[in-house]
């Protein structure tokens, strides 16, 4: 299925039916949304784009751009989701490396498209989508006489569907190709793991971009004839109020966002009894703060694991295994990141391939059609990471007994400390039960006595406290001297405009007050 028909497939059984809502403001039906797509489709083809051409569409989360990229897949285009919060140097990047041939974007961007366009001489056609920009035309007026009938382009599942940037957090982003078979599967996937009963309604929030994560799960959504809420950013109150409003039923948000709404005054008092599946992904996450998030939202909490080469769906954890018979499930199993999805094959492996036995952490790798086709122009960056038919994540993983998955950390990030492995998120999840701690980062910075010195970044709550020493004794009382931070920063962490925290960029400051490079 291209990702048209997941639109095509929503309207098929509620064709009048709210397709895409911008909260307080217009509705999209899906014979809106349809007609749009439409119309964009045989514009496009019209002015020669070719099926695996790449466009983007630069906007704020916004129901009406969002419709657009339905557009550009019925004129057999690929996405390019680009994050809006972008840099001008990476978007510029992005759209010449990736080759894009068409944007659509919001006036809101008028300044970054005026500086883009002399130095993307690739893009082929600028629109606006709210209003005429000089002498780039409003969409309304690109549109004028186009028709409105379907273009019925041959579909096949090998066709480039997205080409998704990486978040760019170990050096410049790489562009993941996704062909229609990837995203295929991560919607089969995530149907068979949310069990929803065909003839409901789901009522998706997407508050997080819809370039990412939040707008992949949405594709499930209009599968099913349901609603997507889009609200321009991820602010607290207005979040609260849709869930309220709309009757929310799904909804993803990062862990860091997680913690800020865990902490905004009211939120207990809210009623979330629509909520089925609030999903959190991207990051790990606190196990204290999960949950408190289980207490004050009810028995939603769902947990997937994936990469941009493996999107979303390599393991899930439901919210009846996060509260198995209503009582919480082992600080043990609430780390983990899920069980294996259905569709994927999971091994453990050394550093030679050889796969592990369970218990012994080692390189998570995935096999199947949910693994991209490769990196777009790095072939060479696609064989280092797919070899035999496996991709290599890049997560070090512990599989139990039992089968579950618990992603001890990245490889890049373990620290060699007194001639030991250290993995930093153990330290995190001990300094996150710090009542004053918003969120952290350990990494390990040279020292010519350890190698590496364990070294915390801690970002506290508005109004929190800590002293080094409290972070120190917590580490100490909870995992040994060995692996207590022996440094304790306090200050706000960097982050992509995805919410990761930039380790690199932590690992480059402190690197070079000691003199030394990444």
């Amino acid at each position: 299925m291209a990702l048209v028909e997941y639109l095509d497939r929503g309207a098929l059984s509620n064709p009048d039916g709210a397709c895409l809502t911008a909260a307080n403001a217009k509705t999209l039906t899906y014979r809106d949304v349809q007609r749009l797509s439409y119309r964009i489709g045989n514009k496009l083809i019209g002015l020669g784009f070719r099926k695996g051409d790449l466009g983007s569409v630069i906007a704020l989360n916004d129901a009406f751009a969002f419709a657009c990229v339905f557009g550009l897949a019925r004129a057999g285009m690929a996405w390019l989701p680009a994050h809006p919060r972008n840099s001008r140097e990476d978007h510029r990047y992005l759209f010449e490396f990736l080759e894009c041939k068409v944007i659509l974007f919001s006036s809101d961007f008028a300044e970054l498209v005026k500086a883009l366009r002399p130095q993307l001489p690739g893009v082929k056609a600028w629109v606006c989508l709210d209003r005429a920009l000089d002498d780039i035309p409003s969409i309304e007026a690109w549109l004028e006489g186009t028709a409105d009938t379907d273009p019925d382009l041959p579909r096949r599942a090998e066709d480039l569907a997205i080409v998704l940037p990486t978040g760019g957090t170990t050096g410049r982003p790489k562009g993941v190709m996704w062909k229609s078979r990837v995203v295929d599967n991560m919607v089969a996937t995530q149907m068979i793991c949310m069990c929803y009963d065909q003839a409901e309604r789901p009522v998706n929030m997407a508050a997080a971009p819809l370039t990412h994560a939040a707008g992949m799960i949405t594709f499930a959504t209009l599968s099913r004839g349901g609603e997507i809420v889009v609200l321009p950013k991820p602010d607290i109150a207005a979040m609260l109020d849709v869930v309220e409003r709309y009757r929310v039923t799904e909804l993803f948000l990062p862990p860091t966002v997680i913690y800020r709404m865990l902490e905004f005054p009211g939120v207990e008092g809210r009623d979330y009894r629509s909520l089925r599946y609030f999903v959190y992904a991207a990051a790990p996450m606190s196990v204290e703060k999960l949950k408190r998030a289980i207490k004050v939202f009810g028995p939603c909490m769902t947990q997937t694991y994936g990469q941009s080469e493996a999107p979303m769906l390599v393991a899930f954890f439901s919210p009846r295994q996060h509260a198995p018979q209503g009582e919480l499930a082992p600080d043990s199993r609430l780390a983990a990141c899920g069980f294996p999805t259905p569709l994927v094959e999971v091994r453990i492996l050394d550093d030679d391939n050889r796969e592990l036995p369970r218990g012994t952490p080692g390189e998570l790798c995935v096999r199947g059609d949910l693994v991209m086709d490769g990196y777009f122009k790095q072939p060479d960056k696609t064989t280092a990471t797919i070899i035999d038919g496996w991709l290599h994540t890049g997560d070090v993983a512990i599989q139990d007994t039992d089968g579950w998955l618990r992603i001890v950390d990245r490889k890049k990030d373990m620290i060699i400390t007194g001639g030991l492995n250290v993995y930093p998120q153990e330290i995190e999840q001990v300094i996150w039960t710090h009542p004053a701690v918003e969120d952290c980062s350990v990494i390990g910075v040279p020292d010519d006595d350890w190698g590496e010195r364990v070294t915390a970044v801690v970002e506290l709550i508005p109004g929190g406290e800590a002293s080094a020493e409290e972070i120190q004794a917590l580490c100490k009382q909870n995992l040994g001297s060995l692996k207590m931070p022996k440094t304790v920063y306090f200050r706000k962490l960097p982050r992509s405009p995805n919410g990761k925290v930039l380790k690199r960029a932590l690992r480059d400051e402190y690197w070079k007050e000691v003199g030394r490079q990444v």
